[in-house]
């Protein structure tokens, strides 16, 4: 879950839910390369691990908070992340390499790209993080060869994967209305309304482009994870539509 303090509400998005509008942005991208299919079955689908863990999800101990995706068990999350990884790759293969790819660089920082991004307990399991991450790139070679697909190629697509995703993320973790501009990857996007944006280069066909986000919105209290589980439950996500300009 993406978890963002709001005010006297928490704002709460699935991964799944950030995730399929990862994956709008792929299908809406007006440059697509040849094999532009696979990435966005990735961009889609890059975090369908998470959804055995939110099934059931959790708050912290004491403040009843709802718990932020960077904040669970590492082995938790390494476990249902390989399965996903399988999951994908049984789907199509090429889709199933870059989500190999994003999920080791979740532990390397986007390879470099993102330089912020760390799981809280990572440190804490070290060697299990260096053993899941020489595995998916022990694959990467013989995953490669099988899609058919060069070092450069599937370099550009893990750049927009992890673009589509960051973009995802921009809306899921901010305050688009009243929030300060941000530089993803070489795109500025500076905040022109609620749940709009303007976004240069403008990288959709048209402008203005419309998205959706599901998400929920949860009061803040003391919650017990009997209590949280069951308001998460009987109360459905509510979509929100975003609007893209040409910046």
């Amino acid at each position: 879950m993406i978890v963002r303090d709001s005010g006297d509400a928490w704002q709460v998005v699935l991964q799944t839910d950030h995730a399929d509008l990862s994956g709008a942005f792929a299908r809406a991208w007006a440059e697509q390369g040849p094999r532009h299919a696979s990435v966005v079955v990735a961009a889609t689908r890059h975090d369908d691990g998470w959804g055995v863990w939110e099934r059931f999800p959790l708050v912290e101990r004491g403040s009843g908070r709802p718990l932020n995706f960077l904040d669970v068990q590492v082995p938790v999350h390494l476990t249902f992340y390989r399965a996903g990884i399988a999951a994908i790759t049984d789907e199509d293969p090429y889709a199933g390499l870059l989500v190999s790819m994003h999920g080791a660089g979740i532990y390397r920082q986007r390879y470099g790209r993102d330089p912020g991004l760390k799981l809280t307990h990572a440190d804490e399991v070290a060697e299990l993080v260096e053993e899941f991450v020489a595995e998916q790139e022990g694959a990467y070679e013989r995953r490669l060869a099988e899609a058919g697909v060069d070092e450069e190629h599937r370099w550009a697509d893990y750049e927009l994967l992890q673009l589509y995703d960051r973009l995802s993320l921009y809306f899921c973790m901010r305050d688009v209305e009243t929030g300060e501009a941000a530089e993803l990857q070489g795109y500025r996007l500076e905040p022109a309304g609620p749940w709009r944006v303007r976004m240069a280069p403008f990288p959709f066909p048209q402008s203005p482009a419309r998205f959706r986000l599901l998400r929920r919105v949860i009061p803040k209290c003391p919650w017990t994870l009997a209590e949280f589980r069951e308001h998460f439950s009987a109360n459905p996500a509510e979509g929100v539509a975003i609007t893209i300009e040409r910046g």
